[in-house]
C-alpha cells in the first residue's frame, strides 16, 4: 500500500512517517499537488493534502490506482466529489478541529477593525504616538450577523455575548434550542443584512453559496457595515464587495481568504496556459483589495493555531488508519 502527502510541514511529515513507516509505503512532500509533481503519486493508492493541491478530472486520470484521498480540512471543494463518486475513490475530510480557533481568528479580525489595531502599531513604529485620527469604535450594544451558525457559528456567538453584542443568526435549518441557549434570534437573511453592524460568514462553499454575498445582497445591508469572512473566499463577489467598499456600503472588512486565494498563494500560476480569463480578473480584484486602508486581510490563517493543527494531523492520522481496516472515517459523502 502507497501513500503519498503534500502540503505537509517538516514536523507533520515526521510525525506521519514516525506512524506508518513499518506499515506503509509513504512518501512525504511540502510542495502542493499539481500535474508538474504528480509523477511522485501516480501509482499512488491513497494521498493526504491540504487545500491548494486541486483534484479534478485531469489529475485524477493519471491516478489509477488512486483510493482514498484524505485532506486536511473541513471543506473538500478542492476535490471533485462526482468524480470520486464515480471511481469508487473514499474522500475522508477534518470535520472538527478548530471551532473555537477559528471563531477566535474572526474577532481577532473585528477587534483590530474596531480599535484600529494595525494603524494604531504602524503608527507607533514611525515614532508617532498620537491617537489622532486612529479613533475606532465600541462592539457593546452592536448587532453581530453570523450566517451559517454551525459549530463555529456557535462560538462566535458566545464571543460576541461575552463583549456585550446583539447577536442574529441565519441558517437554512435553524435549531431553536441553539438560540435559546446561546442567547441570539434566528431571523430571515433580509433582516439580518439590514439589521447588522457586523457581519461574518462561516458558510461551506457549495455551488448554492458561491457568490452568497453580491451585489444585491450589499445593497441592503446597512451604510458603513463591516464583513468578516473567515470561511472560503468565493463565499464573495469580490467585485460586488470592491463596489460596496467604493460607494461605502461596506466600511470595512476583514478576510482571511480570497476568492483567487489559489492563484495568490502561488503567483506563478498566473502565467499558466490552463487559466480562464475569469480566474485571472478574479485574481487581480484581489489585488485591488490589498491597498485599501479599510480592508484587512490574512493569509488564510484562520486555522493556524498549534493546538488546531496537532487535531487535524491526529484526525488525518485516523482517517488513514480508518482506511487500512476497511472502516473509513469522516466520509465527505
Amino acid at each position: 500500500m502507497k501513500i503519498v502527502g503534500f502540503e505537509l510541514q517538516d514536523w507533520e511529515q515526521e510525525y506521519l512517517k514516525k506512524k506508518f513507516s513499518g506499515a506503509l509505503d509513504i512518501s512525504l512532500y511540502s510542495d502542493k499537488l499539481s500535474l508538474e509533481n504528480l509523477e511522485n503519486a501516480q501509482d499512488a493508492d491513497g494521498i493526504v493534502i491540504f487545500i491548494y493541491s486541486k483534484l479534478d478530472r485531469d489529475i485524477l486520470d493519471k491516478m489509477p490506482k488512486l483510493k482514498f484521498i484524505t485532506t486536511m480540512s473541513t471543506g473538500f471543494d478542492h476535490i471533485d466529489i462526482e468524480e470520486c463518486k464515480r471511481r469508487n475513490i473514499v474522500v475522508s475530510t477534518v470535520p472538527s478541529y478548530g471551532e473555537n480557533t477559528v471563531a477566535e481568528h474572526t474577532f481577532a479580525l473585528i477587534f483590530a477593525i474596531s480599535r484600529r489595531i494595525i494603524e494604531s502599531h504602524e503608527r507607533v513604529r514611525e515614532g508617532n504616538f498620537s491617537p489622532t485620527g486612529l479613533t475606532g469604535f465600541d462592539l457593546f450594544g452592536k448587532t453581530l450577523g453570523v450566517i451559517g451558525v454551525g459549530n463555529i457559528g456557535r462560538h462566535v456567538v458566545r464571543i460576541a455575548k461575552g463583549v456585550g453584542m446583539e447577536v442574529l443568526g441565519y441558517e437554512k435549518h435553524e435549531n431553536p434550542k441553539v438560540a435559546e441557549q446561546l442567547g441570539f434570534r434566528f431571523v430571515d437573511l433580509d433582516t439580518l443584512l439590514s439589521e447588522s453592524d457586523v457581519i461574518t460568514l462561516h458558510l461551506p462553499l457549495l455551488p448554492e453559496t458561491e457568490h452568497f454575498l453580491n451585489e444585491a445582497k450589499f445593497e441592503k445591508m446597512k451604510k458603513g457595515v463591516v464583513i468578516i469572512n473567515t470561511s472560503r473566499g468565493a463565499i464573495i463577489d469580490t467585485r460586488a464587495l470592491i463596489g460596496a467598499l467604493d460607494c461605502g456600503k461596506v466600511g470595512a472588512c476583514g478576510l482571511d481568504v480570497l476568492e483567487g486565494e489559489p492563484l495568490l498563494h502561488e503567483e506563478k500560476e498566473l502565467f499558466s496556459k490552463r487559466l480562464k480569463k475569469e480566474d485571472i480578473m478574479v485574481a487581480l480584484e484581489d489585488r485591488m483589495l490589498f491597498e485599501r486602508p479599510n480592508v484587512l486581510i490574512t493569509p488564510h490563517n484562520a486555522f493556524n493555531s498549534r493546538e488546531a493543527l496537532m487535531r487535524i494531523l491526529k484526525t488525518t492520522e485516523e482517517n488513514i488508519y480508518g482506511f487500512l481496516s476497511g472502516n473509513p472515517k469522516n466520509p465527505a459523502f
